[in-house]
């Protein structure tokens, strides 16, 4: 390193290098003090890049030397910085960035941090003061940016001194010197104290108070502009004075200082959203305003653009050239005005009506915009008014301002002020006109079908354009694309000839992005062509285009030196091509079949072609597929063994199809690779597809029964186990039902109906006693339900079956030397054969029933409650006046019979039940004020599905029973209401909708559980039918964040024994209220005043055990939903998460005390995981020091990775001495992952 030849010295250094970054070096003290002697020593050499090797040995050493040299370095750094050698000043600049970045973040080390930085932040104050020497200044506040950006935390003794040494910078005759002063600030504010921002801000504001030249008003408003942003939520308390002034000095004549105004409301409305509401109105006039302000510009009419077109296009370009010279700076005026009017539509959804009234047409007026820059960004502020229409779920006057301003009206306006801008030179322009036609499509599908014609020549000039880029191209084709799926065929037939050369000269082009976007848009070409489906016209002949296309993507197709994407593409333009077209194809047909069986052994393309065949084989056109049959058919028995789950369900579902469609071609051989491998797939482990290989089954059954001989000793026996599973339900049942029927109505031999039904039943007449051993596990309940609705599909099947049938499953329930299985079984069974009105009005059966009700054995009793149920929903008029009187005259039995009162309501048809609504609402009434609650319960459903019969007749009923009755009564009346909300539309909706708010009016109500079944209605509403309640919302908040309080009046001390047990009353209702909470912020989001909502939240955090796990998921969910908000309580919510993560045990309690408060505590990380997520969090104070708690408590580390451990990526960090780890979790902010210690 001392040798005189610059080529010694520099592979020595090199050496050093790599020596350093090995984690095995270890230096002892003399080494230390040798090494950085030497290469300080080296930052002087006169070589560059012997310098630039030194500066880079700095960051290993950092950790590899002890405090006192890291010191050493720093002062010879520092003292270089103020030297006269301008080189040895920024090689020194260089080496401190270097050294600071290197710096450790963990406890361990943050001593040495915080002594390095003192040193360095004094001496770079000291360097700040030296006006004579601008350059040390520069680099001085360059390096302090840098420090403050990474290590603010740690210089908190030190950011009074640099306040107070920054604001005289920001007066400094430099420009560059206040810019890097401002840039500084930015990086201050974030770990300031509340007391340091303020002092900041009140600096600002009265300097500008003191109306400073333009030059100075311009830095204090671009440095007001940057601490708004970088501080966001604190500067909303200064708003009310800030606002005025800042409006004050748009009034300027400089356009400067006009962008800066606007930069600062943009940064004001993106950090604040709340605090500006009062203002928003001011703030969008404003911009408005000076978003037309051009005053060297003289824009002519619109009507005289399109007269003269060509003409215009010379006169343009002139103009451009006269008013291009750099004294014109009202361009940034307009751009920042536009921006800052974007940050409003982005943040002020719930003015989208105004919106639309006010600003849709000012930037549709500005699509003429002649500066590119600015144009961009009106088109980006357009957009996200279209993006805003159709984010989530909106309100009724959100809804109306899509229809109004994003349909038809604003289709044509937008069309008509951008078709002449598709034919510019300019890339940029055209690219932005089809990024917003696209959002316009997506938002208003159909909305451009009137104006496709118009933008048809455009769409092709930059397809043909000799000058477009690749780019260009693969934006036109994406809109194009976006056109197609969302307009109709017969709106692009008459265009195809105009459109067809262009797409198909793309698919030829050299680049895959274009051919792979080129074939999706020829994909839906064909479509057009010839549409299928009930709407498809048979007026436009296909045959002139199909040749064209067919070669091309042919070409494609049998390419096998191509981009992934390409292949799978192609295959599937071929495919559509070959299902709309195929009868065009002629001779070509079975090669390209051919092709597909190729493409299907393959293991990249083999999924993209089981889609195709099974578009293929379903295709109208009938196309035959017997040459590649057989083939197939074996490869696709081999497909449903693999483990990939997406290929084994995409098979099922081409095998279902080849089956249904091609079975005459299919010889029952051909599918015994299928037929083996199902049994494996029949498993409740996954039960979509266990429903996809019954549905199969039952294809075969009906298609080739001839092949399923063998099933009854393979895939059958996996059958009935799935249905004795406890998880079938809903389309897997189904499934397994339409299968038993197929398999009786085929014939086949061995599947006869007696040997199914004692294959459905055979496991519920084992012993009781043998009930735990493994041949015949426990039978879920489930199972029972499962098995009785398959027993009557089978006897649906089979009418000449059922009495036979019928007779053994009385005889059955009769027996009392039946198992109970067999017994609930039969008479669930004969509930559901009677659903189908199969048993008529039979004594005998009604005998039995009853006797059953009054069984010893509950599970008896509870099957012959839902039997008599499902019975009498299949003969009404024998079974309801029965059902009735029994419930009058048994009251032992009341709950029972109620019960199956309850299934009849639920599943009778209204105009079957309208004749008995009186005498069974009379009825129910009679037991309203029943002492049991459950029972209760009972008729408030039973009330409450009765409404959904005739809600013009009974809904002002049961409003009129609010005012009559006992408090039971009123909570019973509102929870059947709760029971009118279901989760589809329904006639009662327009009724609930003008009386609900009579029902909440129980909110108020002086019992307890009254307010406790009002909250549970209104969590109902605001789940199933969310529209009901949001005009509610103002009255109904106030009394609901009321329930959410802790009062102390409803606690009390009970004593057991020796012991004293606090009781809660009032739990409940606060459970409610935060249910209710919970289920607003995914449905009613907009009503919803954030900042007080987030106060009751933090009130949640601090209360029991099952509220705090409720808040803690509302935390996780408002950290995405409003992160701004959540930002300016985050202060406040951080304490009862910190005091949640370290609360401890204490010793001696009992293992649910241990376990509940470990699920607190990961419930906690959960929402803490979720804050960190949140964009600039890092800036809190508060934050940054929880999440260096984490870090360093092994504890609390550990939590945090596993609440994190599902994340699909991994990060890779470095430890506390350099070791890298692999972290298995993706959604960590690096900020925190940053020298971790993990």
């Amino acid at each position: 390193m001392t040798s005189t030849d610059k080529d010694f010295r520099f592979m020595a250094t090199n050496d050093l290098m790599l020596e350093l970054q090995k984690d095995s070096i270890k230096l002892d003290e003399d080494s230390e003090r040798k090494v950085v002697t030497m290469l300080l020593k080296l930052l002087e050499d006169k070589n560059g890049e012997v310098q630039n090797l030194a500066v880079r040995c700095l960051a290993p050493l950092v950790s590899k030397v002890k405090e006192p040299q890291v010191e050493v370095m720093v002062d010879t750094l520092c003292s270089n910085m103020t030297s006269d050698k301008e080189p040895l000043r920024d090689i020194s600049s260089m080496g401190l960035k270097t050294v600071i970045a290197e710096l450790p973040l963990t406890s361990t080390g943050l001593t040495l941090t915080v002594g390095v930085c003192k040193k360095i932040t004094s001496q770079l104050i000291g360097a700040m003061g030296k006006q004579e020497d601008v350059s040390v200044q520069l680099e001085a506040l360059d390096i302090l940016s840098d420090m403050l950006g990474r290590l603010g935390g740690a210089l908190v003794s030190f950011h009074s001194a640099l306040l107070s040494s920054l604001l005289p910078q920001l007066t400094s005759s430099r420009m560059a010197v206040r810019k890097r002063s401002i840039l500084a600030l930015g990086h201050l504010v974030p770990c300031c104290s509340p007391a340091l921002f303020s002092q900041l801000t009140e600096h600002l504001t009265n300097e500008l108070a003191k109306a400073p030249p333009v030059s100075m008003a311009r830095t204090y408003i671009q440095c007001l502009a940057t601490v708004s942003r970088q501080g966001g939520h604190r500067v909303g308390e200064h708003l009310e004075k800030l606002i005025p002034m800042v409006l004050k000095f748009t009034d300027v004549e400089d356009d400067e200082l006009r962008e800066y105004c606007f930069q600062a409301f943009e940064a004001f409305i993106r950090s604040c959203p709340k605090e500006m509401s009062p203002h928003v109105s001011t703030v969008t006039k404003l911009c408005l305003k000076f978003m037309t302000f051009d005053p060297n510009y003289n824009y002519d009419d619109e009507e005289e653009e399109e007269d003269s077109m060509d003409v215009e296009e010379g006169l343009e370009e002139e103009s451009d050239d006269e008013y291009s010279d750099d004294d014109d700076m009202s361009w940034k005026v307009r751009r920042s005005s536009i921006k800052c009017l974007e940050s409003l539509i982005a943040t002020r959804r719930d003015l989208l009506l105004s919106f639309f009234s006010s600003v849709c047409p000012a930037l549709l007026a500005r699509f003429k915009e002649r500066e590119e820059n600015v144009r961009a960004d009106v088109f980006s502020a357009f957009s996200s008014l279209l993006r805003q229409t159709r984010g989530g779920d909106q309100p009724a006057g959100n809804r109306e301002a899509r229809g109004g301003g994003a349909g038809p009206h604003a289709a044509e306006d937008t069309v008509k002020a951008l078709h002449r801008q598709l034919k510019e030179k300019s890339i940029r322009s055209r690219q932005g006109c089809f990024s917003l036609l696209s959002e316009l499509s997506h938002t208003a599908p159909g909305a451009l079908e009137t104006h496709i014609p118009a933008l048809i020549p455009g769409i092709v000039f930059s397809l043909t354009d000799r000058s477009s880029s690749s780019t260009m191209r693969i934006d036109a084709l994406s809109f194009l694309h976006v056109l197609l799926l969302s307009h109709p065929p017969e709106a692009f037939q008459p265009h195809m000839q105009v459109l067809l050369p262009p797409v198909v000269s793309c698919v030829e082009d050299s680049f895959y992005k274009i051919t792979s976007e080129a074939l999706l848009v020829v994909l839906q070409l064909v479509r057009v062509m010839r549409p299928q489906g009930p709407s498809a016209g048979g007026g436009f002949d296909p045959k002139p285009f199909v040749g064209e296309v067919f070669s091309v993507t042919l070409e494609r197709l049998k390419a096998t030196d191509i981009d992934q994407e390409v292949k799978e593409r192609a295959i599937s333009c071929m495919g559509h091509m070959v299902c709309h077209l195929g009868d065009h194809l002629g001779a070509e047909l079975q090669g390209v079949l051919a092709i597909f069986l190729e493409r299907l052994k393959n293991e990249i393309t083999r999924l993209t072609a089981v889609r195709t065949l099974t578009l293929i084989s379903a295709s109208p056109l009938k196309i035959d597929l017997s040459s590649i049959l057989p083939e197939t058919l074996s490869v696709l028995g081999s497909f449903l063994r693999k483990n990939e789950r997406v290929l084994k369900l995409g098979s099922l579902a081409c095998l279902t199809s080849i089956i249904t469609h091609q079975a005459a071609h299919i010889k029952p051989a051909a599918l015994e690779p299928v037929l083996s491998e199902l049994p494996g797939l029949v498993d409740e482990s996954d039960m979509h597809v266990s429903q996809v290989s019954v549905s199969l089954l039952s294809v075969m059954a009906r298609s080739c029964p001839s092949s399923l001989s063998t099933i009854s000793l393979s895939v059958l026996p996996c059958v009935f186990r799935l249905v004795l599973s406890p998880l079938l339900q809903g389309a897997a049942l189904s499934s397994i039902m339409d299968l038993l029927q197929a398999l009786v109505l085929s014939n086949t031999s061995n599947l006869g109906y007696s040997q199914l039904l004692k294959s459905l039943t055979d496991p519920f007449h084992l012993p009781s006693s043998s009930s735990s051993s493994s041949s015949s596990p426990l039978i879920h309940r489930q199972s029972y339900l499962s098995v009785s609705r398959c027993v009557a599909a089978l006897s649906s099947s089979c009418p000449k079956e059922t009495p036979s049938t019928v007779n053994g499953l009385l005889q059955e329930v009769k027996n009392p030397g039946s198992p109970e299985s067999a017994r609930v079984l039969a008479l669930l069974c004969l509930g559901e054969v009677g659903r189908s009105g199969s048993l008529g009005a039979s004594k005998e059966v009604q005998g039995v029933i009853l006797e059953a009700i009054s069984s010893t054995n509950e599970e008896v009793r509870t099957a012959a409650s839902c039997a008599l149920g499902s019975m009498a929903v299949g003969s009404l008029s024998d079974y309801l006046p029965f059902l009735l009187t029994e419930i009058s005259t048994q009251p032992r039995r009341q709950y029972l019979l109620l019960n199956s009162l309850k299934e009849v309501i639920s599943a009778c048809a209204a105009s079957s039940l309208s004749p008995h609504v009186e005498s069974i609402w009379s009825l129910l009434f009679q037991h309203c004020e029943c002492p049991e609650e459950g029972t209760r319960n009972l008729v408030a459903e039973c009330l409450g599905k009765l409404t959904l019969v005739n809600a013009a007749q009974l809904l002002p009923r049961l409003k009129q029973q609010l005012r009559a009755g006992s408090p039971l009564a009123r909570s019973m009346v509102v929870t059947a209401v709760k029971f009118t909300i279901v989760d589809h539309p329904a006639p009662i909706d327009a009724l609930l909708k003008d009386c609900i708010g009579d029902f909440l009016q129980t909110l108020q109500d002086d019992d307890l559980n009254v307010r406790r079944v009002s909250l549970v209605m209104f969590n109902s509403a605001a789940h199933n039918k969310p529209s009901l309640i949001r005009g509610l919302l103002a009255t109904v908040l106030p009394h609901l964040y009321r329930e959410t309080q802790i009062r102390k009046d409803l606690i009390r001390e009970v004593e057991m024994g020796p012991f004293k047990h606090t009781v809660d009353d009032g739990l409940d209702v606060r459970k409610a209220a935060f249910e209710c909470m919970y289920t607003l912020l995914d449905s009613c989001m907009e009503g919803l005043d954030v900042l007080l909502f987030l106060d009751h939240v933090e009130e949640g955090l601090k209360d029991h055990y099952d509220i705090r796990m409720l808040t803690f998921l509302m935390l996780a969910r408002l950290a995405s939903l409003c992160p701004a908000a959540v930002l300016q309580r985050l202060d406040r919510l951080i304490e009862p998460l910190k005091a949640t993560c370290t609360t401890k045990v204490k010793a001696g309690s009992v293992k649910q005390e241990f376990e509940k408060q470990e699920e607190l505590r990961r419930s906690a990380m959960r929402a803490v995981a979720a804050l960190l997520a949140v964009p600039e969090v890092e800036r809190s104070p508060s934050m940054a020091d929880f999440a260096n708690q984490i870090r360093t408590n092994a504890d609390m580390a550990s939590i945090y990775q596993s609440v994190q451990g599902g994340g699909g990526g991994r990060h890779r960090a470095r430890g506390e001495h350099g070791h890298e780890l692999e972290l298995g979790y993706s959604t960590t902010p690096q900020w925190l992952l940053s020298d971790a210690g993990f």
